[in-house]
């Protein structure tokens, strides 16, 4: 019982291992709402996903696409994107979305972020890539499929040498995305007030990035307390010579009054020699 249980164990570790090495790329998971064992795989999205893929984004997002906009993406003009799907579906849908990430890429000099990133502005190849769109229909999710999806953005973009970010929007109100990103490690760097208009209504945004290829914010932490300690080292330099220079003064001033002291001492000194003097010859 104990080996066929740790057979069993180590069968899925080393499946599991091999998923985050990227050798292979499907993976079973467990979701209390499912009756069955789902077994993931991602894949590009391609022209067949369209009507499921429009479907997916009326039903997750309050905002609407363009038409134009899934055609792009099914058929890759501009935008590069991934699909999860389950591959142990029955019925024919084991090739169907229940998941995707759409992204773009855009120049670093011509985006949004272009004040919040450090590059060279010689280097006029540098790219960043905007994530448009990440959903995960309902049934499937806390499977870690969001997550797997922004892996394959980040890889992705590690593949560029010239890509130095990814950038993406989330709405003010979405907790669960916004804890999603800080998970992954994007840093939540600003605050768009009234960035979304929803049936009338605007909604905050806040804007989320990920460096890759030694792409920085232009102030580090590291640099921002470098800086700091640099200020303070300057400022107390400053005091420092200050004092030293009134200290200065204030020694060069009593040594030319005890000069001037001792001249005068001198001074009256003689006069009372030459008067003992004079007097000594008179008497």
């Amino acid at each position: 019982m104990w080996h066929k249980w740790k057979e069993k164990f180590m069968c899925k570790f080393s499946k599991y291992i091999k998923y985050l090495q990227g050798i292979d790329r499907t993976i079973p998971m467990v979701n209390p709402k499912l009756s069955r064992r789902p077994t993931i795989s991602y894949r590009p999205i391609q022209p067949s996903d369209l009507e499921i893929l429009e479907q997916i984004h009326a039903d997750l997002f309050p905002i609407r696409y363009e038409a134009e906009f899934f055609q792009n993406v099914v058929n890759g003009h501009d935008i590069v994107s991934w699909a999860a799907v389950d591959r142990s579906r029955p019925n024919g849908q084991s090739d169907e979305l229940i998941g995707f990430v759409t992204a773009r890429i855009v120049l670093a000099k011509e985006s949004e972020i272009g004040d919040l990133l450090s590059y060279e502005p010689s280097k006029s190849d540098q790219t960043l890539i905007y994530i448009l769109t990440l959903g995960v229909v309902e049934s499937f999710r806390n499977l870690g499929i969001a997550s797997a999806l922004i892996r394959e953005v980040i890889k992705y973009a590690l593949s560029i040498p010239t890509c130095r970010g990814i950038y993406l929007h989330v709405i003010s109100y979405n907790n669960a995305a916004i804890h999603l990103y800080k998970k992954m490690s994007f840093m939540c760097v600003r605050r768009l007030q009234g960035f979304y208009l929803i049936n009338g209504q605007h909604y905050d945004s806040y804007l989320f990035v990920y460096y890759v290829n030694g792409g920085r914010s232009p102030c580090s932490p590291l640099e921002l307390v470098t800086g700091t300690l640099n200020l303070m080292r300057n400022g107390l330099k400053s005091v420092f010579a200050r004092l030293r220079k009134k200290e200065d003064r204030r020694v060069s001033k009593w040594g030319k009054c005890k000069e001037t002291h001792c001249l005068i001492s001198t001074t009256q000194s003689r006069r009372n020699l030459t008067t003992e003097c004079t007097g000594y010859e008179c008497v």
